[in-house]
C-alpha cells in the first residue's frame, strides 16, 4: 500500500490519496499542479520581481523577523503538521522544522544587508590608478525551489528566505508525501507580510517539479536523489542557467582508539537514526580503529536496548516511522542484501511487530564490507553499519571509497588530529567529536562532492548564489582613452617599454599587485 496513491479525477489535474505513515489511515487528497498552474505560478513570480528586487533590505528583514516570530508562535501547528505526515519523533520535529528555522531566519535578517551589500575591491597594477572597480550583487530573477520529504517545511523556509533576501522571487514545489508541510512555509511568509507573488508553494508530484525546472525560471535550487538530480542538471544545462543540487549521502564516521567511546557511542545512535535516518548527511558507515572496537559495540548495544518507537511516548519517542514506503523497501532490501551476504544483525533488522505503520527498528550490522548494498549506496534509515579496521588510515582510506561525499565525522580526544584527518577525507563538511551538524551552522557553505551533489547552499556563499556578482569598472579621471584608435607603431612601442620597465627592469609591477 503506498502512502499516495493516484485516484480518478474529473479535471485536467492529477489527483493523489495520502495516507499516514504511522496508521496507514488515508489522510486526505492531493490535488498536483499541472504545467498550466507553474506557467501561471511563474509568470506571477516575474510581474512581482522588480517591485521586489526595488523593496530595501531594511523591509525584506522586517517581513523576515516577523516570520521568526510567526515560527515560534504557531510552532505547536508546524510540529503536529510535519509529524502527521512524516511521521518523525517529535523532539527530530522541534529540532529541525522549528530551532534550525528560527535560527536561520534570524542569522540572514541579521547579516543579509552586510553580505550583498555593493562593495569596492582594489584593482590591482598600474590599472588601479586608473580606475575603481565595484561589485554588485544583482537578483536573478524568479528562482525554482524543488524539496524533498525529509525536512518538509526547514528546507523550503531556508532557502527560500535566502534567494527572497536577495531580490529574487521563488516558486516552490515540496514533496506529495509531505506537501502541507511545505505548504506551511509560504502560509507564514505571507502572514509576515511578504507581497503577493514573492513565494508560491506549489503542491504537486514530480511532474510538477519538471514543469518548474523548464518552466522558464532563473536558477533552481534541488534536493533529492541522484538519479532525479541528474535530470535537474541536464535540464538546467540546456537552458544555460544556473542550479545547485543537495543530492544523497553515505557518510562515514571514524572512531579513532583515543576518542571518548561513550559520547561516540551517543553520537553514532544520533547520527544514524536522527529523523529516523532520513537526512542527507546521516551516517551510514561506522569504521573504528580495532583497538577500541569491541569496548565500542558494546556500548552501542547497550545504549540501543533503550531506544523508544512509537508516538504513544509523546516527547520521548526517540525513532520515529519510516516516512515513505517506498524508503521502507529500499531499507529493507540493502538490510537483506547485507545479511545474504554474510553481515551480522546484531540489533533490529526488520519492522517493529508492535506497530502498525512504517516502524523500523533500531538496527545494529557488524561484518559488512563493499559488496554489500548498504555500503556503497544511500540507505537513508535507522541502520548502524559497524566495521573493524586496523587503524585511521585504513578509516581514512575506506571512508574515500564512495562514490558519495557528503559529511562525514572523526571522533577523537586530540582535535588537532581529528581536524587532519577530517581534511583527508574527500566529502563536502565533516565534523569532530559531533554528527553532522554543518547544515545546521548557516555561516557554513553546505555542498557535497562526487554524486552528493553540485555548488554550495547556506551562509554568504549560498546567499550570493542566488544574485549575479556583477562587476562595474569606473574610470577616475576622464581624459583622452588610452590606446585609442588609430593604432599606431609607437604606441606598440610605448606599451612594450611599459612592460619592460613594470615586470624587468623594476618590480613595480609586482609591488602594485
Amino acid at each position: 500500500m503506498s502512502l499516495y496513491e493516484p485516484i480518478e479525477s474529473s479535471d485536467s489535474r492529477r489527483h493523489l490519496q495520502l495516507r499516514s505513515p504511522v496508521t496507514l489511515e488515508p489522510t486526505g487528497e492531493l490535488v498536483c499542479a499541472n504545467a498550466d498552474d507553474v506557467a501561471a505560478a511563474i509568470s506571477r513570480a516575474r510581474a512581482a520581481q522588480p517591485a521586489w528586487a526595488a523593496t530595501s533590505m531594511q523591509a525584506r528583514r522586517a517581513i523576515i523577523e516577523r516570520a521568526l516570530q510567526l515560527v515560534l508562535e504557531r510552532q505547536d501547528e508546524i510540529i503536529d503538521t510535519v509529524v502527521a505526515e512524516t511521521g518523525k519523533a517529535k523532539t527530530d520535529a522541534m529540532s529541525m522544522e522549528v530551532f534550525s528555522v528560527a535560527d536561520s531566519l534570524c542569522y540572514y535578517a541579521k547579516n543579509a544587508e552586510k553580505f550583498l551589500q555593493p562593495r569596492k575591491r582594489r584593482v590591482h597594477g598600474i590599472l588601479g590608478l586608473m580606475k575603481q572597480l565595484r561589485v554588485l550583487y544583482k537578483p536573478l530573477g524568479v528562482v525554482g525551489l524543488i524539496t524533498p520529504w525529509n525536512g518538509p517545511f526547514v528546507l523550503v523556509m531556508n532557502q527560500a528566505v535566502q534567494a527572497i533576501l536577495a531580490g529574487n522571487t521563488v516558486v516552490a514545489k515540496g514533496s506529495e508525501v509531505t506537501p502541507y508541510s511545505a505548504k506551511l512555509a509560504e502560509d507564514i511568509l505571507n502572514q509576515a507580510g511578504l507581497p503577493e507573488g514573492v513565494l508560491q508553494v506549489l503542491l504537486g508530484d514530480g511532474d510538477t517539479g519538471a514543469a518548474i525546472v523548464r518552466g522558464g525560471v532563473d536558477k533552481v535550487s534541488f534536493t533529492g536523489s541522484v538519479a532525479t538530480g541528474r535530470k535537474v542538471a541536464e535540464a538546467c544545462a540546456s537552458q544555460l542557467i544556473p542550479c545547485t543540487l543537495e543530492l544523497g549521502g553515505n557518510d562515514a564516521m571514524i572512531v579513532c582508539a583515543d576518542a571518548d567511546l561513550d559520547r561516540a557511542a551517543d553520537g553514532a545512535w544520533l547520527g544514524s537514526c536522527m529523523n529516523t535516518g532520513h537526512y542527507c548527511c546521516g551516517t551510514e558507515r561506522i569504521y573504528v580503529v580495532a583497538a577500541v572496537y569491541d569496548e565500542f559495540l558494546r556500548l552501542v548495544m547497550d545504549k540501543g536496548k533503550a531506544l523508544r518507537q512509537g508516538q504513544e511516548h509523546g516527547w520521548q519517542e526517540d525513532v520515529g516511522a519510516v516516512f515513505w514506503d517506498r524508503q521502507m523497501a529500499i531499507i529493507e532490501a540493502h538490510v537483506e542484501d547485507a545479511r545474504t551476504k554474510g553481515a551480522s544483525i546484531l540489533m533490529g533488522g526488520r519492522r517493529n511487530p508492535q506497530l502498525p505503520g512504517l516502524y523500523y527498528e533500531p538496527t545494529v550490522i557488524t561484518e559488512v564490507n563493499n559488496s554489500m548494498d548498504i555500503m556503497v549506496l544511500e540507505t537513508f534509515g535507522p541502520v548502524l553499519c559497524i566495521q573493524k579496521v586496523a587503524n585511521e588510515d585504513e578509516a581514512i582510506a575506506m571512508a574515500n571509497d564512495s562514490e558519495f561525499g557528503l559529511n562525514g565525522n572523526v571522533w577523537t580526544k586530540d582535535k588537532d588530529k581529528g581536524y587532519r584527518i577530517a581534511s583527508a577525507i574527500d566529502t563536502g563538511a565533516c565534523s569532530v567529536n559531533d554528527m553532522a551538524v554543518s547544515y545546521g551552522i548557516p555561516a557554513a557553505p553546505f555542498g557535497g562532492k562526487k554524486n552528493s551533489g553540485l555548488g554550495q547552499v547556506n551562509g554568504k556563499k549560498g546567499l550570493r548564489g542566488y544574485c549575479h556578482e556583477m562587476p562595474i569598472v569606473i574610470d577616475r579621471f576622464g581624459g583622452k582613452m588610452q590606446n585609442a584608435y588609430p593604432y599606431t607603431a609607437k604606441s606598440a612601442e610605448g606599451m612594450q617599454k611599459l612592460m619592460n620597465f613594470l615586470w624587468v627592469k623594476t618590480r613595480l609591477g609586482r609591488w602594485l599587485s
